[in-house]
């Protein structure tokens, strides 16, 4: 090309950057959104006690008895687990709401679904309703099914492509951090408590109105103005506020390549995306990595943080603190993990992550049975604990989304991200529910099914998912094609390919056809 000498490379001085623009439009979208999905992860952990005394003394003044334990524990289950049935439901709501109404215009519309059961939460005290508390939980886990889907995939498209993968770890980075925002809030001298419990669950429309007042200011994606609604000049307008710059046409003539690519090999459902046997072991790896991402026992270790530090002998009054101290480790190893993917790679860390946390259940169950004969043993099962975060937030919380997006090329990336997602919060669903009572029937011993997840998990990943860093798609699909049984070959297009080439390096992966043996 004639602007440039080494084909597939822009010129440096037009190499992204991180503007005024995309940086206020990636804060805004990741805490008005990703934020809650931490924020309400963990929101219910602290005031659990206040709350189901709450439960309790709302159904003796109803009923004139008291409530039965076992009614108590499954509504308490309830609670918990409407949250992420609601985030499944909301994962489903994904494809039709963007492209109806855009990346934007999703995450607008769906803080709908954090306002409305935050004033819920907020009010279900004085209206005397534990009913309130988990209709309201369901909803709002519908704004963090659809939040965990748009918003990186709005920040992926806002971005250019030096910088995708960094601002990409941002809204893992916010839920982590609005994690820890509901530990810190949950100390009892703040709003952990018998009066604060009310304020603290309706404290996560805040984050909702931010987004809705300020987020209108800033640019639609780019690529869905031009490719889905053939807007150019509103993408053009947008490109230039997010570059810095006025000469976006290189950038504006790969998006026309991707269109025409796009409607050359159309777009998959997810009823396609499964019977494609070229994607068949892509798909099953996407369902494994985000099966064992949940079931390892991740939203078991923040829903029930205080009662599994309670059970290692944790002193009542400082379980509070090595939660908030637990949930600011998970935040700092994400900031690490924002470094280190690209120099270790993706499958080493999804290894490592698996292998720590696997260890770190085993260690666990036995330190909590042997506590009671060795004093220092509760010192133990907290460093265990405090392990496993380590472990799961460098590999297993992090991973799965950027794998997920290597693994499939543009044609098939929002149907795998629709199963990727059901998958996720139906996993999150189950161990929410399914917890309280294995903890009951099982006691430490819980954690041994955990283990064993984590170690199944790692001998697939061993055995089956390839290293994609710095791999273009080609490659990655080159390197499950001999696992697929399929041959890769290249097409004939409307363009020679060697024409192609001198196009965009992008072109010549989107001319790759997949036939079976």
């Amino acid at each position: 090309m004639a602007e440039n000498e080494e084909w597939g490379k822009e010129p440096v001085e037009r190499r992204g950057r991180l503007t005024a623009v995309l940086a206020l439009a990636t804060l805004i979208s990741a805490f008005g959104s990703s934020f809650q999905y931490g924020y309400n992860v963990a929101v219910i952990n602290s005031p659990a006690p206040f709350m189901q005394q709450f439960y309790n003394t709302t159904y003796l003044e109803r009923y004139d008895r008291p409530m039965e334990e076992n009614f108590l524990t499954l509504l308490w289950s309830l609670s918990v687990s409407m949250y992420p049935l609601g985030g499944f439901f909301g994962s489903l709501m994904v494809a039709p709401l963007v492209n109806k109404l855009g990346r934007k215009g999703t995450l607008l519309f769906n803080n709908i679904f954090s306002i409305v059961p935050a004033v819920m939460m907020g009010v279900s005290e004085i209206a005397k309703s534990y009913e309130i508390i988990i209709v309201a939980r369901f909803i709002v886990g519908i704004c963090a099914g659809l939040s965990s889907n748009v918003v990186p995939m709005y920040l992926g498209e806002l971005s250019p492509k030096n910088l995708r993968g960094a601002l990409g770890i941002v809204p893992q980075l916010f839920i982590t951090i609005g994690i820890l925002s509901a530990q810190v809030l949950g100390i009892r001298n703040i709003l952990g408590n018998s009066t604060g419990w009310p304020l603290m669950l309706g404290l996560t429309g805040i984050p909702a109105l931010i987004e809705l007042l300020l987020l209108p200011f800033f640019p639609e994606s780019p690529r869905y103005m031009l490719i889905q609604r053939g807007d150019e000049e509103t993408a053009r307008k947008a490109l230039q506020r997010l570059r810095g710059w006025d000469d976006v046409d290189t950038e504006l003539s790969e998006m026309h390549l991707e269109n025409q690519s796009e409607k050359a090999e159309g777009r998959l459902s997810v009823l396609s995306l499964l019977s494609q046997r070229s994607l068949r072991w892509q798909l099953v790896s996407i369902i494994i990595m985000n099966m064992g991402q949940q079931l390892s026992g991740v939203n078991a270790i923040y829903y029930y943080a205080d009662s599994i530090y309670a059970t290692a002998g944790v002193k009542q009054n400082d379980i509070q603190y090595v939660t908030v101290g637990t949930g600011a480790v998970n935040v700092f190893m994400t900031i690490a993990a924002v470094f280190i993917v690209e120099a270790s790679g993706r499958r080493l860390l999804l290894l490592c992550g698996f292998g720590i946390c696997c260890g770190a259940c085993v260690l666990l169950t036995v330190a909590l049975n042997i506590q009671e004969s060795v004093t220092w043993m509760p010192y133990i099962s907290i460093t265990c604990v405090i392990i496993y975060v380590i472990g799961h937030a460098i590999g297993p919380s992090p991973i799965p989304y950027v794998v997920t997006t290597e693994m499939f090329r543009q044609s098939a990336r929002p149907a795998a991200f629709m199963v990727a997602g059901s998958v996720h919060w139906l996993s999150n669903f189950t161990v929410g529910l399914v917890f309280p009572f294995l903890e009951r029937g099982l006691g430490p011993y819980s954690f041994i099914i955990f283990s064993f997840i984590c170690l199944l998990t790692l001998i697939y990943i061993w055995l089956v998912v390839p290293e994609t860093k710095s791999k273009t798609f080609l490659e990655i699909c080159q390197m499950f094609a001999k696992r697929n049984k399929v041959e890769i070959k290249l097409g004939d297009g409307d363009l020679p390919l060697k024409e192609k080439q001198e196009e965009s390096k992008e072109s010549l992966e989107d001319a790759v056809k997949v036939t079976a043996f």
